[in-house]
């Protein structure tokens, strides 16, 4: 086994630009063009055409391209199910526009959110559902999109880690009313801080393109409340060329997810995230659950180990929305079991499309020796 100083250090993602994406982003500097402007309206149309969505509608990030959602149609007090075991702005841009989460348990496999847990909850204040592609493992769309239908509910996907999931060939960024995008540098796709949120509805895209600009739909002509939500032209500049090559980014990920699931297939107490039947798994992150009566070493054991051997790795997520102070102090505390056991047990590990094979096969190596 070799250890940690004779290998280099494996990070939890590449965040590197390319020397076109910043070239990109020089030409923007020089034209002093630096706001909204061409540049957005081009990458909106690019990125609508990629995911297979009529609109876009590009924002300062991803929890802006959330509110943006909310904010096109909830009314005060409309409830939205939401999952628990997930990043806060999920749930925290439902209440900062006026709704309130109602946060359901998830899937212990799948790590999405359970429909029957969610019908549970339905009430005739229920107004919508937002599921997430949590770690870029796509929603089962078919599924969710009959739930709603039957409860008369809109649906805004929380696609900020799915940028390339598909669920029957068909983009995530394709499916229901909206679906929400983050640019966050970790994500697959990047340009530094931004969000994008494409919809099928036109009138939806009319209201989150001037709420994104404080209201305004002529020159200092306010008519509905809004907020400064507006894209640089600089990162859209770098997120057009990211577009160029998400792609392969995605084909290195999802080789090196294969790897990884081969690999840690044989380890006992080792349970990778189960991909949805009929998804293509983006592999934003590569999260298994760590079973310490059968692996002998509990996630953060093994983690201090990876870390040992120059490894980084994650937790996402150590708690869910459930536990987070501000909505017990909101709307109080009612445990979820699997989503509690998952905070207990996960672990991140990198997959990022910086790593070669021979860094995806020492991972393996690394947790296989832990165990032995």
């Amino acid at each position: 086994m070799t250890k940690c100083g004779e290998c280099k250090p494996l990070q939890m993602a590449s965040i590197s630009l390319s020397e076109e994406e910043i070239w990109a982003a020089v030409e923007v500097l020089r034209s002093g063009a630096l706001r909204q402007g061409k540049q957005c309206d081009a990458f909106e149309a690019e990125f609508a055409a990629f995911v297979g969505a009529q609109y876009a509608v590009a924002s300062a990030n991803g929890s802006a391209a959330l509110h943006l959602a909310y904010m096109a149609f909830l009314n005060p007090g409309d409830e939205v199910l939401v999952p628990a075991f997930t990043f806060i702005a999920t749930g925290s841009m439902v209440t900062v526009a006026g709704g309130r989460p109602v946060i359901c348990d998830v899937d212990p496999e799948t790590f999405l959110i359970d429909l029957a847990d969610a019908e549970r909850r339905v009430t005739p204040r229920t107004r919508a559902i937002s599921p997430v592609h949590l770690f870029g493992n796509p929603c089962a769309i078919d599924a969710v999109q009959a739930f709603a239908a039957r409860h008369n509910l809109r649906i805004v996907w929380d696609a900020a880690q799915a940028h390339g999931a598909r669920f029957h060939g068909r983009d995530v960024g394709s499916s229901g009313d909206f679906a929400a995008y983050s640019f966050y540098p970790s994500k697959n796709m990047f340009v530094g801080e931004g969000g994008m949120t494409c919809t099928n509805n036109k009138e939806f895209e009319h209201r989150m393109r001037y709420m994104r600009s404080h209201g305004q739909t002529g020159k200092y002509l306010h008519t509905m409340l809004g907020l400064n939500y507006r894209m640089t032209d600089v990162e859209a500049a770098i997120g057009r060329k990211q577009l160029h090559r998400l792609d392969d980014m995605l084909a290195t990920r999802r080789r090196n997810a294969a790897i990884l699931n081969e690999g840690l297939s044989g380890i006992p107490g080792i349970f990778p995230q189960r991909l949805t039947p009929g998804g293509e798994h983006a592999w934003h992150q590569y999260c298994v659950l760590v079973d310490e009566t059968v692996f002998g070493r509990d996630r953060d054991g093994l983690a201090a180990k990876l870390q040992e051997d120059g490894i980084a790795t994650g937790v996402h997520y150590p708690r869910g929305l459930h536990q987070q102070p501000v909505f017990q102090e909101l709307y109080g505390y009612e445990p979820l079991p699997v989503t509690e056991r998952l905070a207990c047990q996960i672990l991140a590990l990198p997959v990022h499309h910086g790593l070669e094979d021979g860094d995806v096969s020492r991972i393996v190596d690394v947790v296989a020796s832990v165990r032995s």
